[in-house]
Formats: structure tokens, sequence, C-alpha cells
């Protein structure tokens, strides 16, 4: 039996990776599985793999990595979560799909760029967008206070609450090159966070208005019926994103539930901020996922998903050794 190798990239993260390559390597060892820190540089684009599977929590800032997960992919490496999709994917989509898929979220607009790089024309480039744009129309429809944020990213960067059309386009003209969306203010009164691992959930009561490291209420879990609908509400989200590793926010009000963040595919795995039972419960999860990757146990949402599989055959063969037909 050959050993299976699992990768990990990560980032600035430092409380995470060594339990989770020791968790691999303790509960993998009779499988035949190990676990490292995986080591990318030049990739070639033929290359075989060096790892069955690698858990991606950084190529949204390493674009090298980003190209180099791709071809690992065609290649056969399963990578959680699919570089694909995650490059693809951005927040204004996910609210369309939450609402075809019976999911609650703030009603949302997408804005146009405040600004472009070098080489777009205003006259010849942006003929098609609407100038100047209809504010007084967007905030009829939002409503305020609003919230506006980037269409990508996460962190609570760019982040803002505005209360008046000033603030708003004030705060836009700040947003330079990022494509922004308003959203609705929830006005919430209980906000529950979901990490969500391989299918399963765990569900915290959260606190955005907290200090970073308080903002998981561990002395006041939430049970009953909001458990379950946070469950089952991030459960239909992730299964229809194909995601294998997410963190789903929901705010409360007036009982529904809202999913105001759920593109998280790098999702705070910090032992400081998620508290130790969940830490806990991210080790085995996220171990037994790997495990069972590697093993062939368990198949990757979004596998042969992608159109370029039909004209693939596995396993590959370099057109350079074919010979001429």
């Amino acid at each position: 039996m050959s050993e299976q190798i699992v990768g990990l990239l990560v980032g600035m993260e430092n409380t995470f990776p060594a339990p989770f390559i020791a968790a691999v390597n303790e509960r993998g060892r009779a499988a035949g599985v190990r676990a490292e820190m995986a080591t990318l540089g030049g990739t070639q684009e033929f290359e075989e793999p060096n790892y069955a599977v690698i858990v991606d929590r950084i190529s949204h800032e390493v674009p090298y990595y980003r190209a180099a997960l791709k071809s690992a992919v065609l290649m056969g490496t399963t990578v959680v979560n699919d570089p694909f999709w995650w490059e693809a994917d951005e927040k204004f989509f996910e609210c369309t799909l939450a609402r075809h898929i019976g999911v609650a979220v703030p009603k949302t607009v997408v804005l146009p760029n405040h600004s472009y790089i070098e080489g777009v024309d205003p006259q010849r480039s942006l003929r098609n967008l609407r100038y100047p744009l209809p504010w007084d129309e967007i905030l009829e429809y939002t409503g305020l206070p609003a919230v506006l944020k980037p269409n990508t990213g996460g962190g609570w960067k760019d982040v803002h609450i505005v209360n008046s059309r000033d603030q708003l386009v004030a705060a836009y003209d700040t947003s330079g090159t990022k494509t922004m969306i308003l959203q609705e203010f929830i006005d919430w009164q209980d906000y529950t966070r979901c990490i969500c691992i391989g299918g399963d959930v765990y569900v915290m009561r959260y606190d955005p208005r907290r200090e970073f490291a308080y903002r998981y209420v561990i002395d006041n879990p939430p049970d009953g019926r909001l458990r379950e609908r946070s469950e089952e509400l991030a459960h239909r989200l992730v299964t229809a994103l194909g995601y294998d590793m997410d963190t789903v926010e929901f705010a409360v009000r007036d009982d529904e539930l809202y999913a105001i963040d759920f593109l998280n595919p790098a999702p705070d795995f910090d032992n400081f901020s998620i508290k130790e039972d969940a830490f806990s419960w991210v080790l085995d999860h996220m171990s037994s996922l790997v495990i069972d990757y590697a093993t062939g146990q368990r198949t990757a949402p979004w596998t042969g998903n992608h159109r370029f599989w039909q004209f693939v055959q596995q396993p590959a063969e370099d057109p350079a050794n074919v010979a001429p037909r």
C-alpha cells in the first residue's frame, strides 16, 4: 500500500496547522495516510502530483497557489476547497442562489466599481454603464441604515454601515477598484455562526459587535429551533455551493434567519477565537475528511462537474509521449 500524503497550505494562522497535521498522522497511520505542510514552487504543467489531498487556506491571497492547485486537480489531487469554484464565487451571486434555494438574505444591490485599472477609457469602455448611479432608487430598495461591503473578501475589511445617502456616497468614493455590494441592514435580535466541514455543521452563538477574540459566545450556546434551523440552512447553502469547509453567519430578526456572510472558504480555525470545543470538533472533522479523500472512501462534491473532465483521459496521457497517428 503506497503512502498517501495530505498537504496543508496556510497563511499567518498558527494554532491550527500543527494540531491538524498531528491529528491526521495519528488517525491516518493505519490507513497509510500522512500529512505535512505542502511545498509548492515552479510547477510544471504536466507534473505528477505529490499530494493526494491539499487543504487550501491561503490561495485567495497568493495567486500562484491558485494556479498550481487548478492544475493539481486536473492531475488527480483532491483540493479542499475547489479552486475553480472558489475563484468564481462572489457574495452577490450567493445572495441570488440563497433566494433560489429558500434561504433569506438581506435585500442586496451590486454596484459598478468606483474606479478602474489603467487603460479603461470611461468614454469607450464604460458605455454600457448607467451614470450617474440612481442612489435614491437603490436606497429605496435596501432602506437605511445599509451595509456597504466588498463583493469578495472577508475579515470585516472595508465594511461600512451607512445611515444616509451622503454617508453612502462618501464610503463608496473610498472603494477604489473594488466591486461593492449594498445590503439592507438587519437589526438583529440574535446571531449564529456555523462552522461547516464535509457536510457537518457546528452551530455557535456569535456577536460581531464584540472584539474579534470574543465574538464566539461559548457561555450561551444556541439550542432548540435556532440551532436546528441554523444547521439546516447552513447545510443547504454549503451543499449548493459545494464547499467542504466554510462558515455561514445568520442574523435573526423576528424569528427569521438571514444569511449574512457565507463566502468563507478559508474559515477561521484558530483556537483562541473559536475556542477549545469548536477547535476539537474542527480537528476531528477535518482530519476525517482528508483521510477519507486520501483513501478513496469519499469523493469531493465537485468531482467531475467541471466541463473539462469530459475531455480528460484518466490516468493522464502526456501528449509529448504519444506517437503521431
